[in-house]
């Protein structure tokens, strides 16, 4: 459930809401190396969905 923990904070993180105390805890009982590498990993699969969905749009075109 930790990861679960990771990409909460890393989403709202994301989308810059959330409130100051439970960022704070969250900093408190999280790992900063953790927290790199899940956002890591939700940008690349951002990416890539963005990505995709932008080559099937196109591809449907021709």
């Amino acid at each position: 459930m930790k990861l679960l923990v990771y990409i909460r904070t890393v989403l709202w993180s994301f989308i810059g809401i959330g409130s100051r105390a439970r960022n704070s805890e969250d900093l408190r009982t999280v790992n900063p190396l953790g927290l790199l590498g899940v956002a890591a990993v939700l940008v690349a699969a951002f990416v890539l969905t963005i990505y995709g969905l932008v080559h099937l749009a196109v591809g449907t075109l021709k």
